[in-house]
């Protein structure tokens, strides 16, 4: 997190997205994007405070590319200028489940221990078909 002239808080993060399609070999492949993220303000200082990495999160905002000069060649950086962040869910077994060290483990009786349900998760089936880029009407 940084501060500009202002005062306004700025916090910089990076979302990766993966993304899986088949090629039109039927053949089954993965990629990854990844897109630059900036937050003003109190959601700034949230982000910077509670967003971890490898933790799932919503943002909504606006896209833009700023350029400038340096040793007299031209930059670009695409952004993402956030105007909403949301957290996504906690990662479960990692940490926190502990008991405190002046307390015992409370015992079940030996029976075995209960787990969560499982949740099931819902995919997005893209079609087969290759895009035509020229077919695009922007």
């Amino acid at each position: 997190m940084k501060a500009i002239p202002s005062g306004t808080k700025v916090t910089t993060f990076s979302v990766a997205t993966n993304r899986v399609w088949k090629d039109k070999n039927g053949a089954r492949q993965e990629g990854t994007d990844y897109h630059n993220i900036v937050v003003f303000g109190a959601q700034a200082e949230n982000v910077a405070r509670y967003l971890t990495k490898g933790s799932s999160v919503l943002v909504e905002g606006r896209m833009t590319t700023r350029s400038w000069d340096k040793d007299n060649v031209k930059h670009y950086r695409t952004e993402i200028i956030a105007d909403h962040v949301q957290f996504g869910p906690r990662p479960t077994g990692t940490g926190g489940g502990a008991a405190p060290m002046n307390q015992q483990p409370q015992s079940n009786g030996g029976q075995k221990p209960q787990s969560a349900p499982k949740q099931e998760v819902d995919t997005i089936q893209y079609p087969d078909e290759e895009i035509n880029l020229d077919e695009i009407p922007f």
